[in-house]
């Protein structure tokens, strides 16, 4: 067995290298972020993007490799190419990144940093605690977790 993984080795480097391909585009990334309240950005080319998704929190550059990835509950940071960085964070959603760089985020909710408010994320999470203490059923619980995930996210963002 081992003698043909060694054979087959150069074999499967080569397909790997014309399969795996890396977006064609210069140094230019459109970027869309949409939330169902608001559109942050809407094929606007900036610099960098950082996400939070469940498999770990990682940045975007042009000729990024394609993938699609499910977004936690965190900050999203936008290097735009002006130099500055703007923060939103969202609840949860998705992040696609496309062949031609191009770059969507789709999140279930989405609000720019600046207008959060410490004190209310403090009350969500309370209430939050709150249910998942009292939860019976193991929907209730899983439910209940879930908004303290989310109210710990949006507490930490709002600080």
């Amino acid at each position: 067995m081992a003698s043909l993984t060694r054979t087959l080795r150069p074999v499967f480097r080569t397909v790997y290298s014309q399969v795996r391909n890396y977006a064609e585009a210069g140094n230019e990334m459109k970027f869309t972020l949409a939330g169902a309240n608001q559109v942050f950005y809407d094929q606007v080319s900036i610099r960098q993007v950082d996400v939070p998704s469940f498999s770990g929190s990682f940045g975007i550059l042009p000729k990024h490799v394609p993938t699609l990835a499910v977004l936690k509950p965190g900050v999203v940071t936008v290097y735009e190419e002006s130099g500055d960085t703007k923060k939103v964070f969202v609840s949860s959603g998705t992040v696609t990144i496309n062949e031609d760089s191009s770059v969507q985020i789709l999140a279930e909710e989405a609000h720019a940093v600046e207008s959060l408010d410490n004190s209310a994320a403090k009350d969500i999470l309370n209430k939050a605690q709150q249910q998942l203490s009292s939860a019976s059923s193991e929907k209730d619980k899983a439910e209940a977790a879930i908004a303290v995930e989310v109210a710990e996210a949006l507490v930490s963002a709002s600080a």
